[in-house]
C-alpha cells in the first residue's frame, strides 16, 4: 500500500467518524485503526525522505562544522594581522630610533668638527703670538747687535787713533 492509499483511507476514517455530542469539531474515531494507519505510512515512507532526512542532518553538520572551521580561520587571521601589526609598530619605532641616532650623530659630529676648528684657530693664534715675540726679541738682539757693532766699530777707531 502506498503512503498516498494510507492517507486516503486516514481521510476516509475521519469522513466516516460520528460527531461527539455538541461539539460538532470533534470526532470519534477508531484509536486502534488510526495507529495501524501511522505505523503503515512509517513503514511505507519512500526512501527517498528517509535519506532527505539523513542529508538534512549532514548538511547541518557539516554547516555548524564550516562555521567552527571558520570562526577558527578568523581568530587565526586576526591574531596573524595583530602580530604584522605589532612588526610594523616595532619596525616603525627602530626606524624612528634609528633617524633619532643618526641626528643625534650628526649634530654631535657637527658640534666636534666646530670644536676642533676652534681649538685649531686657537691653537695657531697661540703659535703666531708666541713667533710673534719670539720675532721682536730676535729683531731686538739684531737691533742691539747692530748698534753693538756700530758703537763698537767707532770706539775700535777712537782707541786706534788715541794708540797712534
Amino acid at each position: 500500500m502506498s503512503i498516498d492509499e494510507i492517507l486516503e483511507e486516514m481521510d476516509e476514517l475521519l469522513d466516516k467518524a460520528s460527531s461527539v455530542p455538541f461539539v460538532a469539531h470533534k470526532k470519534v474515531i477508531d484509536g486502534e485503526r488510526m495507529r495501524e494507519l501511522i505505523n503503515d505510512v512509517r513503514l511505507n515512507m519512500p526512501h527517498e525522505l528517509k535519506e532527505a532526512k539523513k542529508i538534512e542532518f549532514d548538511c547541518q553538520r557539516i554547516l555548524n562544522e564550516a562555521k567552527l572551521n571558520a570562526e577558527s580561520i578568523i581568530r587565526k587571521a586576526e591574531e596573524r594581522a595583530a602580530q604584522i601589526v605589532s612588526r610594523e609598530a616595532i619596525v616603525t619605532e627602530a626606524k624612528k630610533k634609528a633617524v633619532d641616532m643618526l641626528t643625534k650623530a650628526q649634530a654631535a659630529a657637527k658640534n666636534l668638527q666646530q670644536n676642533a676648528a676652534a681649538s685649531v684657530a686657537k691653537m695657531l693664534n697661540d703659535t703666531e703670538s708666541h713667533y710673534s715675540r719670539n720675532l721682536q726679541n730676535i729683531k731686538m738682539v739684531k737691533a742691539k747687535l747692530n748698534h753693538s757693532l756700530t758703537s763698537g766699530a767707532s770706539a775700535k777707531n777712537v782707541n786706534k787713533i788715541e794708540n797712534q
